[in-house]
């Protein structure tokens, strides 16, 4: 037996327009390659969770970054949906018989990679086994449960070298920031599971992160 999709998730994908986006994360007329990241969301033990990915120290973008799977969109994915699935098979096994697509998000726009991403809200009602299934792009896979990403002793915001600060969660030993840290903000919030936290902690970016993130 599957299970069927939440409700708390097929809201979001009916009106996603209602939750504004931050200025930073707002696409600019036809710049950037045309791309996709699977938010996929399952149920376990835990309750609800989510796939995310660390990606490889080597690899050529976004290196050892957390990231939800995904990546450019290929003439014969026919579109984001076709792309997120694709690339989340390749990245981490994923079976993608056992998603069941809720929708999509509005385009993103991620200035360091120059892509234009869209979003593909995903329910696992089949769960299978992932792994790293490409270790020259991904490093490790896991799925996060929501109610440790909503836990306040997770939640910070980071400093970037600009001056600029966004949210952070410190979960499953990885350090979420940037681009996928600002969905999940943003999901968590709008699906209301987020619960209140200090927004006021303020960190650096570590040099670590910022060195590989320069790459």
């Amino acid at each position: 037996m599957t299970a069927p999709v939440p409700g708390w998730l097929s809201d979001l994908a009916t009106d996603p327009d209602r939750h504004p986006l931050p200025p930073w994360m707002r696409p600019l007329d036809g710049r950037g390659r045309a791309a996709a990241v699977l938010l996929l969301f399952g149920e376990s033990a835990g309750g609800p969770d989510v796939l995310l990915i660390q990606r490889s120290a080597n690899g050529r973008n976004h290196a050892g970054q957390p990231a939800f799977p995904g990546g450019g969109i290929d003439p014969e994915d026919g579109g984001p949906i076709g792309a997120a699935l694709r690339e989340a098979e390749e990245e981490t096994g994923l079976d993608p018989r056992g998603v069941h697509v809720v929708g999509t998000l509005p385009e993103l726009y991620l200035g360091r990679s120059d892509n234009r991403v869209t979003p593909v809200l995903g329910w696992w009602h089949t769960p299978c086994t992932v792994h790293a299934a490409s270790p020259d792009e991904v490093e490790s896979v896991a799925r996060v449960p929501v109610a440790e990403l909503v836990d306040p002793a997770n939640r910070l915001r980071l400093r970037f070298p600009g001056g600029d600060a966004g949210p952070a969660f410190r979960v499953r030993g990885m350090l979420v920031w940037g681009f996928t840290a600002g969905i999940l903000d943003i999901v968590l919030t709008a699906t209301g599971f987020a619960q209140p936290w200090d927004a006021s902690q303020v960190q650096d970016l570590p040099p670590e992160v910022i060195r590989l993130a320069r790459r």
